[in-house]
Order: structure tokens, then sequence, then C-alpha cells
């Protein structure tokens, strides 16, 4: 199966629907299934990659959020599972995270660095 990389930009897609980011839940997916699979946070998806988030107070009106989202859980899963996941060093830095903010397993990688790392992938995705 050919080298995927998933680029993730926009933060926090259809959590309210689903509880995870589905594009995180597909990447785990694709890789229980065999893929070889790789994601670059990039841009405000670079929120991902932060540990200890809480949305346990999420509600909409008087609507609670039951089931919140753990985003920080599932990155830490894909990593355990031998999923590469990159930050954009800059992305991350213009939002004010700093290293330790950040997961462990995190691979940061500077901005001009981007056109190697797509060029070791056969596709990419970009969401």
């Amino acid at each position: 199966m050919p080298k995927i990389l998933n680029i993730v930009e926009t933060a926090y897609r259809a959590t309210i629907e689903e509880q995870d980011d589905t594009v995180l839940w597909l990447t785990h997916m694709l890789k229980n299934g065999g893929a070889d699979i790789s994601v670059l946070l990039r841009a405000n998806a670079v929120n991902h990659a932060v540990k200890g988030q809480d949305a346990s107070g999420l509600s909409f009106g008087e609507t609670k959020m039951a089931d919140p989202p753990e985003i920080d859980k599932d990155v830490e899963k894909m990593i355990e599972k031998g999923i590469p996941v990159y930050v954009v060093d800059e992305d991350a830095k213009d939002r004010g995270l700093s290293d330790e903010e950040l997961i462990n397993g995190i691979k940061k990688l500077k901005r001009r660095d981007l056109p190697e790392l797509i060029d070791q992938h056969y596709q990419v995705w970009h969401w």
C-alpha cells in the first residue's frame, strides 16, 4: 500500500456530531486496515497536539455535551499505534504553544521542510 500523508489544517471538524475529529478517526481506522499513513497538523489544527485538553464543560445553550471530544487522547493513540504525527513548528509558535504543551511523540518540523515531507509520500490528502 502506498504511503499516505493526511494534512489537517482545520481544527475540530465535526466534533459536535462525532465526539472526535473525523479525519483523525479515519486515519486511525486506515492504519488498523494496514495503511502506511502519517499526519501533518498545521494552521489551527496544531491545537490537536496540545496535551490535557478538557471539553467536559462544553454546552450549547442548555444542552450539555454527553461525550465531549478528547482530541489529545486521539492523537496519543495514533502515536502509540505507530502513526507519525507532525506539527509545523511556526504554526505552533504563532498560536503561543510551547514544546512542553505538546503531546509526547509529536514530530515538529519547520515550514521550509514541508516539500521534503510531502515528497516522501505517494498520496497527499489535504483536509
